[in-house]
């Protein structure tokens, strides 16, 4: 039983070796040239091209879609860098094309560039103008305001002149009382009174007109009248003229004594004067 054992594993052992042998004797190695190892070594490169040719070129650079001698624009060699794709495949640029499409770029670049600066002058006009509009009317403001204070100011330098040149006035009534003023409107009034009476209005004894009326006369220094005014009527258009008449018959009066002249220019007096039933002025 062991010498069956050992014949198998004697033949097993002897048909490894002749397959070991024949196996190594068969295959050679080869040792490569190494100046051609640097295209060995090159990386494959597949590139899109944006046209075709009907040759085929007789050493590619690159793997394509299409079939591609030549196509450029340069005799250097160079590739397409840009990874975008053409608008139209079959539209192709000649120098005198791609020369006027810069020139065209360039034309396009001063016209935007010559707008941009004409609206930034226009902008810079129209800021400049407002400015200018601005100080202008406030410069005017100013001129009218100062034209305002010098009219202002002439008007009353023109009312205080007025006002020192007015006469000075007093107004006297019926019952005043300081005596400088009283004896004067006294003797104002006796006069009046007389002359009224030796002039009584004959349409009023005719028609039998009575009534009272207040009268305001006005006295310069001289003694002249400077003015007359009813101050309140008699009703009676006749009695009211008649007034009025019979003061201009009595002026001219005394003049103003020189204790009342120190102070008063022109002497006011307010008297009611009273036409009487018996055909008599009185005065109240």
């Amino acid at each position: 039983m062991p010498a069956l054992i050992k014949q198998p594993l004697s033949v097993a052992l002897a048909f490894s070796l002749a397959l070991h042998a024949v196996v190594l004797f068969g295959i050679g190695f080869v040792v490569h040239d190494p100046r051609k190892a640097a295209d060995l070594l090159q990386p494959l490169q597949v590139v899109l091209v944006n046209a075709k040719s009907k040759s085929r070129p007789t050493k590619a650079d690159a793997l394509a879609q299409h079939n591609l001698d030549g196509g450029g624009n340069t005799p250097e060699k160079r590739r397409a860098r840009t990874p975008l794709p053409t608008l139209n495949d079959d539209r192709q640029f000649t120098p005198e094309q791609a020369a006027r499409r810069v020139q065209q770029l360039e034309l396009e670049s001063k016209r935007l560039l010559t707008q941009a600066k004409s609206t930034y002058s226009v902008v810079q006009e129209k800021n400049l103008a407002q400015q200018q509009e601005s100080e202008r009317l406030h410069g005017e403001d100013l001129v009218q305001r100062s034209l305002e204070i010098a009219r202002l100011e002439a008007e009353i330098h023109k009312n205080l002149d007025a006002y020192q040149k007015m006469p000075r006035r007093k107004f006297i009534g019926a019952r005043t009382q300081e005596f400088r003023f009283a004896q004067y409107v006294e003797d104002w009034r006796i006069k009046v009174e007389r002359i009224g009476n030796l002039n009584y209005p004959e349409a009023a004894r005719q028609k039998r007109i009575y009534g009272s009326l207040q009268l305001t006369v006005s006295i310069r220094a001289d003694g002249s009248v400077e003015s007359m005014e009813v101050s309140k009527s008699s009703g009676q258009r006749i009695l009211d003229a008649a007034a009025q008449r019979i003061v201009k018959l009595a002026s001219p009066f005394a003049p103003l004594p020189p204790d009342i002249r120190r102070d008063t220019d022109i002497l006011s007096i307010t008297r009611t004067w009273t036409f009487t039933q018996t055909d008599k002025l009185e005065s109240e």
